[in-house]
């Protein structure tokens, strides 16, 4: 059995030990620590590669590449994660020869900003011989008059697509405030929003027992099956409060779910994967090992279904599904209480 790290948790001293097994962990301790070293390096030399990649990409944009067919722009006078996330649905439904280039400018918020913003996508116009496509969530009109007028460019103003025959149906003028939240040292709904975050780290990978009653779901599933990644969508996207829970080789022995988890039952999801994609993923990590190996991993997957049928909770496979995707699903399923949007 191992942690999410890839630690064989008989070498993680005090964790599920007892007895001779103990004594044994103690004994390999320094092993330990020389997995644990190998293991920063790694993660030091992937930050690096990291780095290195981010560089090449911010000089890749100044040099506006042939090979990009057009530029999209996402502007807003936000985080532009509107504009991005809306245009870029929008864009999937066509299908081009060569790849767009996606460039998000949040934060134009005076006309200072809007003007070095109208240059940046004058120069891509001028650059690639083609109008750029700007997807623009500007609140005010000043700077949205700007854009619109002064870029050579297709400018879809989409706050004023919707919100405006809104008014009219509504009979009644938007707030036109810019970001999700006016004042997030104020918006309750901001608030539960970090304290949800807070709680799914906090219940990463089994690492806490307390306060499970407070958690709107607790998911379950073999290591590497997509549990982190769901939890920590669904409490940054709907502020859940959402616990994950590896089942382990211990688990299996016992033919049921953890004990801790036995009275949460109804709060419980499951998640499992191909054991074929599970070794690739596992190999990513521990290459060659017993962990990844395609044996362990059939084994390992077959016993968690088995365990969640005989649970009778409700599971689904990731293997091929977004994690929007296994969110949306989990969503349908346990219908929580709270949910933010």
């Amino acid at each position: 059995c191992h942690s999410r790290e890839g630690i064989p948790r008989h070498l993680v001293i005090g964790r599920h030990c007892s007895g001779r097994r103990a004594v044994a962990a103690m004994d390999l301790s320094s092993k330990l620590v020389r997995h644990l070293d190998a293991l920063r390096r790694a993660r030091r030399a992937r930050l690096a590669i990291t780095l290195c990649l981010i560089s090449a990409g911010k000089k890749s944009t100044m040099a506006l590449p042939q090979q990009h067919q057009r530029t999209v722009f996402f502007v807003s006078d936000g985080t532009g994660i509107t504009a991005e996330t809306f245009g870029s649905a929008i864009l999937n439904q066509f299908e081009f020869k060569q790849p767009l280039r996606h460039v998000r400018l949040p934060f134009v918020s005076n006309m200072e900003k809007a003007r070095l913003a109208v240059q940046q996508i004058n120069h891509a116009a001028d650059a690639e011989g083609k109008r750029p496509i700007v997807f623009s969530t500007l609140v005010h009109d000043d700077i949205l008059w700007l854009i619109k007028t002064e870029c050579r460019a297709m400018v879809l103003d989409m706050f004023g697509t919707f919100v405006q025959p809104l008014e009219m149906e509504l009979g009644i003028k938007s707030h036109h405030r810019i970001g999700r939240f006016s004042d997030p040292a104020k918006s309750k709904e901001y608030k539960d929003r970090i304290e949800a975050i807070n709680f799914s780290l906090a219940h990463d990978d089994g690492q806490s027992h307390r306060d499970l009653a407070g958690a709107d779901v607790i998911l379950v599933g073999v290591s590497r099956s997509g549990k982190t990644p769901t939890s920590l969508y669904l409490a940054m996207q709907h502020g859940l409060k959402a616990a994950n829970y590896p089942l382990i080789p211990e688990d299996f022995d016992r033919r049921q779910l953890p004990p801790a988890l036995m009275e949460f039952r109804k709060k419980i999801f499951g998640l499992t994967i191909s054991p074929e994609r599970l070794s690739e993923i596992r190999s990513e990590r521990r290459p060659e090992s017993r962990y990844a190996s395609l044996q362990n991993c059939r084994h390992e997957v077959a016993e968690a279904e088995a365990m969640m049928r005989r649970a009778g909770i409700r599971w689904l496979s990731t293997t091929t599904k977004s994690i929007e995707e296994i969110a949306t699903t989990i969503l349908q399923e346990l219908q929580p209480d709270r949910l933010i949007y």
